[in-house]
Formats: C-alpha cells, structure tokens, sequence
C-alpha cells in the first residue's frame, strides 16, 4: 500500500513541479504556453499565488506526483469569491486516483477560505488528437463541475486551433453580507 501525503508546496518543490509542468507544455495542449519557463520565472509564479491561495502537492512513498493550486478568478476585488484552480499529474501517474484526491483537498481549502465559485479554464478539443483529449473535462464534470461556457477556436497550438472551455462548481452560499475571504495561511 502506498504512503499518500497531501502538503503545501515550497520552493524546493519547483524543480519537480516545473518537471512534471514541462511534460504537458512540450507535448499537450493542456497548457496553451509554447515554452517551459526557466526555474526562476516558475518560482516567481508560484510566489505570486502562494501570497494568498494554496498551493499543495501530492507525494506518494515521498516523490511528488502532482500539484494543484487556486489563483485569483479575474484579479478584481468583486471577484474575490471566485478562484480559477489547477492541477497537473505526472503523466505517468494519472487515473489513478490522486487528482481527485488532491482537487478536492484543494477546495476543502478554498471553501475554508470562504471562496464559494471554483473555475477551470480547459483546453477543448472539437475532435480529439494526440494532443488533447476531452479527459480533463470530464475529471470536472466526475467532480460535480458544469460547463459555463465555450471559446471556439482561441487557442493555437501545434499548427492546430482549439476550444476552451470554462466549468464551474459552487461551493458556498451566497450572501447578500458576504464575509470577505481569509488568505491562505502559509
């Protein structure tokens, strides 16, 4: 039986998190970025969002085998509410549990922090290729997330253009005395 362990990430966790990152930027369109960014740029990104969401990894026997981390939804006070998430696997590893694991401890967090819309920006193929397939959103639609809305063609990648998709899942009620929300603790 496997030692499953879910944690904040730290910036020693960036060379393996750019790692498992760097997979999907070379040979999927799940990440619409054409470039792996250096270490450095990463850290930056992962600094930024650590200032106020969380940022978790998941371990197995000690290696980390993913990540998933929440980021402001459109980046405007009114919005605060809301946060964008996302989640990469190691490629090796996916279906096998671990990203439902760690999606839903990533809300669990959100939903502690008083976020209450959960959205995620998909790659969406109009039909399936080596590079994109619909897995991603249907782990959402498996995870209780509906679609919310359709980019056609907006995204170019490969010599080929795709769809986004965005899905959403509430989970908070919402007030007309809304509570603001509590940045993450790190």
């Amino acid at each position: 039986m496997s030692d499953i362990t879910i944690r904040n990430a730290t910036l020693a966790d960036a060379p393996r998190i750019l790692e498992i990152y760097a997979y999907y930027v070379e040979h999927t369109v799940i990440t619409f970025e054409y470039d792996v960014p250096s270490l450095a740029e990463f850290e930056g990104r992962m600094r930024a969002i650590m200032q106020k969401y969380p940022y978790l990894v998941i371990e197995r026997d000690g290696r980390i085998e993913g990540y998933a981390y929440a980021h402001a939804f459109v980046g405007r006070a009114a919005y605060d509410w809301a946060a964008e998430l996302t989640i990469y696997l190691d490629h090796d590893v996916r279906r096998g549990g671990l990203g439902r694991v760690l999606y839903e401890a990533l809300a669990d967090q959100l939903k502690a922090m008083g976020v209450l819309n959960l959205y995620a920006r998909i790659g969406y193929p109009q039909a399936e290729d080596e590079y994109l397939t619909k897995n991603s959103a249907q782990f959402h639609e498996h995870l209780g997330f509906t679609p919310a809305g359709t980019f056609h063609n907006c995204g170019y990648k490969f010599g080929r253009w795709y769809d986004m998709i965005w899905m959403e899942k509430i989970i908070g009620e919402h007030r007309p005395d809304q509570p603001d929300i509590v940045p993450y603790p790190y």
